[in-house]
């Protein structure tokens, strides 16, 4: 037997027994108006919101907010777009001279303003940073008040890849001089949706869409 096989048979007949894991709070003070609290957040870090209510374009919403966008790349659906396909095999060079991409957050954080996108929803990994402009697409009801419940909601079974994104690339290392979109995207937008609900056989549905 080598001196590794000795040292890791020795290491496993002394190994403690496991103990449970201690239980960590939430930190969630339920006095909190989430909302505000987010809506505050997201505008310190230089994000802006967008509020859609039900039967509001998002298309005629991004329209006036980005008119001088020409090549829009999103994985929501737009029809008033005519929007560039981009997928993982999608070259860089491609990539890089997207005006602005809309992609769908599964939840926002309430004490942050950040949002979760995991890789699924990015179309290509480098997308949501080498764009000129990001919008990101989140229903109001998947609002989660801090961190600790945020890494909650994470789907660590399916998880190749994902990120939280809190307001737009900035930096402020030169001379402590802030720079907003020194390298990723520009800008960043939340649009925080609201899905239809109508009552059927007394019960509420929320019409199924795959996308938002």
């Amino acid at each position: 037997m080598s001196t590794r096989d000795q040292l890791l048979t020795r290491i496993r007949q002394n190994k403690p027994e496991p103990l449970p894991l201690p239980d960590v709070p939430t930190f969630v003070n339920e006095s909190d108006d989430q909302f505000a609290r987010f809506r505050d957040a997201l505008a310190f870090v230089g994000g802006k919101l967008l509020e859609l209510n039900p039967g509001d374009s998002l298309g005629e919403q991004l329209r006036q907010a980005f008119p001088d966008a020409e090549r829009i790349a999103s994985s929501v659906p737009i029809p008033e777009f005519k929007l560039v396909s981009i997928d993982t095999e999608t070259d860089k060079m491609v990539i890089e001279q997207i005006d602005l991409a809309v992609l769908k957050g599964e939840f926002v954080v309430a004490e942050n303003g950040a949002v979760w996108l995991p890789e699924p929803n990015m179309l290509n990994r480098s997308l949501p940073f080498i764009t000129q402009h990001l919008v990101l697409v989140v229903d109001r009801s998947t609002l989660v008040p801090n961190m600790h419940v945020a890494y909650q909601h994470v789907d660590r079974n399916s998880l190749t890849y994902g990120t939280f994104i809190c307001g737009p690339s900035k930096t402020a290392d030169i001379e402590q001089s802030l720079v907003v979109g020194a390298h990723g995207a520009r800008s960043l937008t939340i649009v925080l949706t609201t899905e239809n609900r109508r009552k059927t056989n007394d019960k509420d549905t929320v019409p199924s869409d795959p996308h938002i």
